[in-house]
């Protein structure tokens, strides 16, 4: 290279700015946004765990029904099925609810009575689609009322806020270990024809955060032994990414990328429950077995 090409008048123009696309995460999110999203939902739930911890059950409640809402919007939209909305966040807020004292008698009876309702709820459109709308409704009712009912089964002991963060610090463990191994170490697609972007290595991130955090907060927080907690967060890794995989197959199926957007960076409230969902019913049985109630 020539002085003249060394010099600062010949020198090529400076790279143009980033695009808004390029500024986007590989995952697809606007990653400062996400960032600062869940940081807020966090120390929300945090406070509420932290001070009166029957307030988090307000938090689980109004989870589930914005997630049903946007459930209902979203198969309306692409498939023209029409759930039972009503007697769906009904039932299925009543089921979490009851769900704290009366324990698994209220999750069968409020499963039941949410199907039933839901059956007579939809004789008033016919007999056109009367099965798909059923079978969606009560299959909304098992996935959001369901599940997450054992959310308020894990926090109605009196260490039941120590056991909902242990919970939520492995599923988050699990969800960030996987993006960041999956950014940097990336290379052997895990369910290609489901999520592309999702790889064996990023899974294997996945179970060693959750292990870690799982080792410390059992460990810390519920006095048992690291190596149950270990043993929880690899099982929470593989029950939150099949989660995640379960609602990717929803999503592809229905031909939309989220499920809402009521949480800028995230999506809507049900893109943030799926892995969080199939987990709840592991994390209650498994801190059950290792860490007896008090």
């Amino acid at each position: 290279m020539s002085s003249q090409d060394a010099g600062t008048g010949s020198a090529e123009p400076p790279d143009p700015p980033a695009s808004p696309v390029e500024q986007v995460s590989r995952a697809g999110r606007n990653l400062p946004m996400a960032v600062a999203v869940g940081l807020g939902l966090g120390a929300v739930i945090i406070a509420s765990l932290l001070t009166y911890r029957q307030t988090f059950m307000i938090i689980i409640v109004a989870a589930v029904v914005a997630s049903i809402w946007e459930l209902q919007h979203t198969l309306r939209a692409a498939r023209s099925i029409q759930i039972s909305w009503i007697p769906v966040a009904l039932g299925s807020a009543a089921t979490v609810v009851l769900a704290w004292p009366y324990g698994h008698t209220a999750q069968a009876l409020g499963v039941a009575f949410t199907a039933l309702a839901c059956m007579a709820w939809r004789f008033g459109r016919g007999p056109a689609g009367y099965l798909a709308d059923v079978s969606a409704s009560i299959l909304i009712t098992v996935y959001l009322g369901l599940l997450a009912s054992f959310a308020a089964m894990m926090l109605a002991p009196s260490d039941g806020a120590y056991r909902i963060m242990a919970f939520l610090i492995m599923v988050v463990a699990s969800d960030t270990g996987g993006y960041a191994a999956g950014v940097l170490f990336g290379r052997h697609p895990m369910a290609p024809t489901i999520s592309p972007k999702k790889s064996w290595e990023g899974f294997a991130g996945s179970v060693l955060a959750a292990m870690i955090g799982g080792a410390l907060t059992v460990w810390l927080m519920l006095g048992g032994l690291w190596w149950q907690g270990a043993l929880v967060g690899a099982v929470l890794a593989c029950t939150a990414t099949s989660g995640d995989l379960a609602e990717s197959l929803i999503k592809r199926d229905l031909g939309v990328k989220d499920m809402g957007t009521l949480l800028p960076g995230h999506g809507g409230i049900m893109d943030r429950m799926d892995s969080l969902l199939p987990s709840a019913i592991f994390a209650w049985l498994l801190l059950v077995v290792f860490v007896p109630l008090p």
